[in-house]
């Protein structure tokens, strides 16, 4: 069978979903699809990444076009986006919802965002989650190679440059860093502007990112209303004791309830306690894993 992912992969650091991309490119073939990027007359398939228009790939009005003219396709979409994520008001979120009602199966990153939309109504019938995956060769647990400066290393690290991202807490935590010395901060990725008495480490990714991130004693994320962030599946998959935001959306569920704080006071008192403990919320699969899911729930529409 034939399946038309509608993005393309990018090689080099990119958005998160950049990540799943590839991986349903890699794995399609293990449960019997051939990806393809293009139209053709035999489209079994058709997996939506993101439903709008890009160099990288096919938009929704293509897409339902194709469904018109072979109804017996069927139609499979990730949901990982939203409004509230970037502070905006019907900017995707309405057509995310169109989309609905054009999908045979709706697949969501987080129970979080999965609420989030089916609340304000939605058109599919079929419904599921599924958290992203990761790739384990890259980011696992290192203890040998922490930094050994005898102080408590903090890390985060973002794609995005978007201020929901958590800049403030972010530079909350620089400044705090001067007066608590025994404490070191390192972000890793793009800031639209520096953090005081932080360690700034330009976009990376892949194996490298895993080496730099296992190398930290905490991670701290500050991420408001994230969807189902790779970049807390990353640092739960190094063991690094991770905590997010309680507006940090699918983040928070991620993470567990042990490891959510509710502001900055909070976050310090936590970090100032040092009961720094592994985490019991999500444990991550590899893309390999998690694809097979992907298919698990896809070959239903085909029985």
């Amino acid at each position: 069978m034939k399946i038309l992912i509608n993005r393309k992969p990018v090689n080099g650091p990119w958005g998160g979903g950049n990540n799943f991309v590839k991986a349903l490119h890699e794995y399609s073939l293990m449960h019997g699809f051939t990806p393809v990027n293009t139209f053709s007359e035999d489209i079994d398939l058709i997996f939506m990444v993101d439903p709008r228009y890009d160099e990288l790939g096919i938009s929704l009005n293509e897409i339902a076009a194709y469904k018109q003219y072979r109804p017996s396709t069927k139609i499979v979409y990730r949901i990982n986006e939203c409004d509230k994520r970037k502070g905006l008001v019907n900017d995707i979120d309405p057509l995310i919802r169109s989309v609905s009602n054009v999908s045979d199966m709706c697949i969501f990153i987080s129970d979080w965002i999965k609420d989030y939309h089916i609340s304000e109504g939605w058109g599919c019938p079929r419904n599921w989650v599924i958290y992203s995956g990761t790739n384990k060769d890259h980011f696992i647990s290192r203890p040998d190679d922490r930094i050994k400066n005898g102080k408590i290393n903090i890390v985060t690290h973002h794609w995005s440059d978007n201020p929901f991202k958590g800049l403030d807490i972010y530079q909350q935590l620089g400044k705090w860093i001067e007066d608590n010395p025994e404490y070191t901060f390192t972000y890793i990725g793009r800031s639209q502007s520096a953090i005081a008495n932080t360690n700034m480490i330009p976009p990376t990714f892949g194996s490298d990112l895993g080496k730099k991130l296992s190398r930290h004693d905490v991670y701290v994320s500050a991420s408001r209303f994230d969807p189902g962030p790779n970049h807390i599946i990353e640092s739960l998959a190094c063991n690094i004791p991770t905590y997010a935001y309680i507006e940090g959306g699918g983040a928070r569920e991620m993470v567990g309830p042990q490891h959510v704080y509710t502001d900055f006071s909070h976050l310090t008192r936590m970090l100032l306690e040092k009961n720094f403990r592994s985490n019991h919320g999500l444990v991550p699969l590899n893309w390999e894993e998690c694809i097979a899911q992907y298919f698990e729930k896809i070959l239903e529409l085909f029985e």
